[in-house]
């Protein structure tokens, strides 16, 4: 399963130009399953792949975010293995700095929300077989 990259790069650029990057390789993991998480990623560039239950996964690519569910559980583990698939450069957000962000710029969380909303569907329809 892949998810629609985002056509407006402008929020993840905006928010990525006032705090620091993490570059990653390709092939490097960002975090395994069960890890504990408490960040959620905004990709900047690159592509990163996200795989679950050895047969499931996402891709990611500039301006959609994942590790998303690190900002609703305080003691979430991660469910999924994110990799890079290229070289890419993440944003990090805390649950604090993403609050934050969503001050600076609004449309952030609206984006966030329709990006979840598209991937609900997906898994739906793949579900439906």
């Amino acid at each position: 399963m892949s998810s629609d990259f985002s056509p407006e790069l402008s929020t993840i650029q905006s928010l990525s130009g006032s705090r620091p990057t993490r570059s990653v390789a390709a092939g490097e993991v960002i975090y395994s399953e069960g890890d504990p998480g408490d960040v959620l990623f905004g990709v900047v560039s690159g592509t990163i792949d996200v795989s679950w239950g050895g047969t499931q996964h996402e891709t990611f690519g500039p301006g959609t975010c994942f590790g998303v569910a690190a900002l609703v559980d305080a003691d979430h583990r991660r469910f999924g293995t994110a990799t890079a698939r290229t070289d890419a450069e993440l944003l990090e957000m805390d649950r604090l700095e993403f609050l934050f962000a969503m001050q600076e710029l609004p449309l952030f969380g609206l984006e966030m929300l329709h990006d979840l909303e598209m991937r609900l569907q997906s898994l739906k329809r793949q579900a439906a077989g």
